[in-house]
């Protein structure tokens, strides 16, 4: 079997990105939405602590992601991802 990811961490980020849209777009008879929220913090604790050069392929692969993204709503999703999730600061 052939895999349809060029890497390990762009099938990690798929599958990650998949859990965390699932979360984000939960109603509430779906999903604890505490539940949902304390796994999406977590989310954020782990991916603060990657270093600088982790952090930045992570941005790229988002990027990539979301270039090839075909639903609107997960697009912006995955360009919103870097900085909901702590990856850069604030925009202003």
């Amino acid at each position: 079997m052939t895999s349809s990811y060029p890497s390990l961490a762009r099938a990690l980020a798929e599958a990650l990105v998949d859990v965390l849209w699932f979360f984000d777009g939960s109603e509430d008879g779906q999903m604890d939405q505490d539940d949902a929220v304390k796994v999406m913090e977590g989310v954020a604790q782990v991916v603060s602590t990657l270093s600088s050069d982790q952090q930045q392929e992570l941005i790229a692969l988002l990027g990539e992601m979301a270039a090839a993204e075909t639903n609107p709503a997960r697009r912006e999703f995955l360009e919103e991802f870097p900085e909901g999730f702590g990856l850069i600061d604030d925009l202003p």
